[in-house]
């Protein structure tokens, strides 16, 4: 979790509630507004070292001199990360002097998705020694960052800097309900400033509650120092509550009739066009013990949704089945999940439908960790 803050007193609020990287910007001067030198400077001693901290060079264009001169005041003063907004132009200009500069620091290039990103810019960092790419948008009124891209593509943003040896992030206007949909992308890191504060609004102060909210929405491997809840919420949010055990409550929470079209067949003429496929999904998931008004203990829909989209994006599928299992697998990731039955249908074979409805569950002794996928079957039924 990285949480953005203004200051040393709001830096404060982050560290106490949890967040694992303290980013300094200013949030009344742009989407990658700069702090002060001297705000900097005050906020990095006031963290002594206690988390990872990133500052924001601010937005651009950037004059090369001062860029540079800015950068190295800055991890002179002992930041961890700078974070920079990255285009062709951009590292064709300053590439030389980037490169010099990630000897000594850890330099994340910012990518607005509302700019028609482009993904091949991640080898080009990648080949000047950046540490890792992060997406975020630039008009913090013009929508969330799942507004202009889906999952499918924030999966393959994710995946191209796994493969290139980045750290991958994801920001831009994020809110709690996103929190699960952007884990199925496996980001490295998720970004926040305006799910932050009070009423919403990113040049407002941080709020507790809202701080401590997103912290439990997003797991975490290792305890803070010093933290001993009587409620662990990390566990909480994958389905486990401490405490003496009880038969947990159990929801279904189920997506009707969502239509989308699939490259799907294994007859040469169903590969040149897409083709119409019905999906019916039920998830039966353990309640986390919240209440049902409280994020923590929602199993979203949204889940389910994306992951139709996501296994759809994949490319050409030969067969129905490959469909039902590639969303049974990437549902079951959440562990809270007991079992997913999957009906997918075809509408444009016959006046009707043919498909396939599989059930899969958890296997005996799942450990409550956020895994990969591990459906067992349990039933197949052909239609």
């Amino acid at each position: 979790m990285l949480a953005s803050v203004a200051n040393a007193d709001e830096a404060e609020i982050a560290l106490q509630f949890g967040a694992d990287i303290i980013d300094l910007k200013d949030p009344s001067r742009g989407a990658l507004g700069a702090v002060s030198l001297d705000d900097a400077r005050a906020a990095i001693q006031a963290i002594a070292r206690r988390r990872r901290i990133s500052v924001a060079l601010g937005d651009p264009p950037y004059a090369p001199d001062k860029l540079i001169a800015h950068a190295r005041a800055l991890i002179e003063a002992g930041v961890d990360d700078l974070k920079l907004v990255v285009d062709a132009p951009m590292l064709q200009q300053h590439g030389a002097a980037l490169k010099a500069l990630a000897s000594d620091v850890a330099l994340i290039g910012m990518i607005f998705a509302d700019r028609a990103p482009d993904f091949d810019l991640l080898a080009k960092l990648a080949a000047l020694g950046f540490k890792g790419a992060m997406l975020d948008t630039s008009n913090k009124h013009g929508g969330r960052l799942l507004t202009h891209l889906d999952v499918a593509r924030l999966d393959d943003f994710c995946g191209r800097c796994r493969a290139l040896g980045l750290v991958s992030g994801l920001a831009g206007s994020l809110e709690a309900p996103d929190v699960p949909r952007l884990l199925l992308a496996a980001p490295d890191v998720l970004g926040f400033r305006g799910a932050l504060c009070r009423r919403h609004e990113r040049a407002a102060a941080l709020d507790p509650a809202a701080v401590s909210l997103i912290r439990d929405l997003i797991p975490r491997a290792t305890p803070q120092p010093g933290a001993s809840p009587k409620i662990d919420w990390r566990l909480l949010a994958r389905g486990f509550v401490s405490g003496p055990e009880r038969e947990p409550e159990i929801d279904n929470v189920f997506v009707r009739d969502f239509i989308i079209a699939a490259r799907i067949g294994a007859y040469d003429y169903e590969r040149g066009a897409a083709q119409r496929v019905r999906f019916n999904v039920d998830a039966t998931v353990r309640r986390s013990g919240g209440c049902a008004d409280d994020m923590r203990a929602i199993f979203s829909y949204d889940v389910i949704l994306d992951a139709i989209r996501l296994v759809v994006e994949r490319g050409h599928a030969e067969f129905v089945e490959t469909l039902a299992e590639g969303v049974a697998d990437i549902v079951l990731r959440h562990r809270r999940v007991r079992q997913v039955r999957v009906r997918a249908e075809k509408l444009d074979v016959i006046e009707g439908a043919v498909g396939v409805e599989i059930l899969r569950e958890q296997p005996a002794g799942a450990d409550g960790r956020l895994a990969g996928p591990v459906g067992r079957a349990k039933a197949i039924t052909r239609e």
